[in-house]
């Protein structure tokens, strides 16, 4: 293999192990991983000009307050499923072409488009986009892009030396990446114009995912109380945030730990809700990747994006129904509040604000609370750090 190709399928490799981020986070691989990945993402997040390339543009720990995100949510794991599938047949038909010794294919899939294995790989990028959105895994799709045509340029230059008097006529009445007929209206034949193209396909998705953030950002159930901007996890929640966030801010325990000249940002959710390891370091069961159920998030992640948020930890071990207590002490609807300090703290009241991406998040505290009763069952204070270390991880 030539050192140029090499290198190209060298970095769309690591493309995809940064978009694969959430399956190793939940993986008994993640210290591996993020002893090489979180330096270069704590580099761009220290620096003004590329921060923005660490942050979500997509809810990821929230469920989605309306059909139009959790349809793309869906959507997001379908793509994936589907260029994934594409790519793998494509991998058979050419792996048995070479075992049985018959030269080029042409069937199959590749009756229609000349490259559908690169076709499929990029449709699998875009839902992993979706899946882990990351403006940093956009930035990264779009240079996939670039190199999949360059990588296509260089294996049809190999294959009309191999295959001339074949590959020359099966080039002229399939496309490249498309069908033909679309290909013609789509495609412009120079490279100037297809450079172009690419800078506009760029333009749609980055523009696309700060469209994206914006929308997310105003659909979420955010409450704003004096210096605090509460986010309920569960959509369901926020009927419970309107009339009670007040009388639990004011909470002795609370509101001795919270300055009148801080900004806050508070994560409400039940109790056992299993992602609070990406928000706060809480404890080692939140810490997923010291757990023994990969296999299960990672199929629930792409099959049910839904379920392990609403459900819980008892979702992996039956255990108690989530925030729901269980004793007569702890009659009533158990919720937990992480507390993250802002920084810089916003000047405004818009809860938006509290979401800018310039803003650093610092776990404070955390206390568990009978949202009914009005009663503090627990109150922990807690390190500066997620379950993670200082990994940047999502703000919803």
């Amino acid at each position: 293999m030539k050192p140029k190709r090499f290198a190209l399928l060298g970095v769309i490799l690591l493309y995809f192990v940064i978009c694969l981020e959430i399956l190793i986070m939940i993986s008994p691989f993640a210290g591996f991983f993020y002893a090489a990945f979180n330096p270069v993402l704590l580099q761009l997040a220290n620096h003004s000009a590329s921060r923005w390339l660490t942050a979500f543009f997509l809810p990821h720990m929230a469920i989605p307050t309306t059909a139009f995100l959790q349809a793309l949510r869906v959507l997001g794991s379908w793509i994936f499923l589907g260029g994934m599938g594409i790519f793998a047949v494509c991998a058979l038909q050419i792996y048995a072409a070479k075992f049985r010794r018959k030269g080029a294919v042409a069937g199959g899939i590749y009756r229609f488009v000349r490259h559908p294995q690169y076709l499929g790989l990029a449709l699998a990028g875009a839902g992993l986009a979706i899946l882990w959105p990351r403006f940093l895994v956009v930035v990264l799709w779009c240079l996939m892009v670039l190199l999949y045509y360059y990588l296509a340029c260089d294996e049809e230059k190999r294959m009309f030396r191999a295959h001339g008097e074949t590959y020359g006529p099966y080039c002229d009445t399939t496309g490249m990446f498309l069908p033909r007929s679309l290909e013609r209206l789509l495609l412009p034949r120079g490279g100037l114009g297809r450079l172009l193209l690419w800078l506009v396909v760029c333009g749609l998705a980055l523009g696309g995912a700060f469209c994206l953030r914006s929308y997310t950002i105003h659909h979420l159930a955010l409450r704003q109380q004096d210096n605090v901007t509460a986010l309920a996890l569960l959509p369901e929640d926020g009927f419970m945030l309107d009339h009670r966030l007040a009388d639990l801010l004011a909470l002795p325990e609370i509101a001795s730990r919270l300055q009148p000249d801080a900004r806050y940002l508070a994560y409400f959710m039940p109790r056992d809700y299993i992602m609070q390891g990406m928000i706060a370091d809480t404890g080692n069961d939140w810490q997923l990747y010291k757990q023994h159920h990969t296999i299960a998030m990672i199929g629930d992640w792409i099959l049910h994006p839904f379920r392990h948020l609403r459900e819980g930890h008892h979702a992996l071990h039956h255990g108690q129904q989530h925030g729901i207590a269980t004793s007569p002490a702890e009659s009533g609807i158990i919720r937990r509040l992480i507390f993250l300090k802002l920084k810089p703290a916003p000047t405004g009241n818009e809860p938006a604000a509290s979401l800018d991406i310039e803003r650093r998040r610092i776990p404070v505290f955390t206390a568990d609370v009978n949202v009914h009763m009005i009663q503090l069952l627990e109150v922990r204070d807690l390190p500066e750090t997620t379950g993670w270390g200082r990994v940047p991880t999502p703000t919803f």
